[in-house]
């Protein structure tokens, strides 16, 4: 009786984990597919916690979330969350939210400085 309670509770707890990865995970479906470019003020720098790293300006009047890519791959990258400071200046480059009250963008590239963060080199 014990192996079985035992055998239901794990089945639940990684049936529940499953979902919420699945759930957390930014795909590309909610996003517009041309591509969009926006440049603006940072005022988060970039955070790699989380499923995918993020960072978020101010551009046209509105707070923008910007999405990167996994942390990994948006270090790998030479983005990281020293590199772009509060108040600087960026671009970036990807695909805009498809629901247009919501203000995020699933970044590919990240321009500072006049150098280029390419976090999906694949995608070009």
């Amino acid at each position: 009786m014990k192996s079985k309670y035992l055998s239901s509770m794990l089945s639940i707890l990684a049936l529940s984990i499953t979902a919420e990865t699945a759930w957390a995970h930014h795909g590309w479906a909610g996003n517009d597919d041309e591509q969009f470019e926006l440049t603006g003020t940072v005022v988060r720098a970039v955070s790699l916690a989380g499923p995918h790293a993020n960072l978020q300006i101010r551009a046209e009047g509105q707070l923008w979330e910007i999405t990167l890519a996994p942390p990994a791959r948006t270090e790998r990258a030479g983005l990281k969350e020293d590199t772009i400071p509060v108040g600087a200046e960026v671009t970036v480059s990807g695909h805009r939210s498809a629901e247009k009250k919501r203000f995020e963008i699933k970044t590919e590239r990240v321009t500072y400085q006049g150098k280029l963060y390419n976090v999906y080199p694949d995608r070009e």
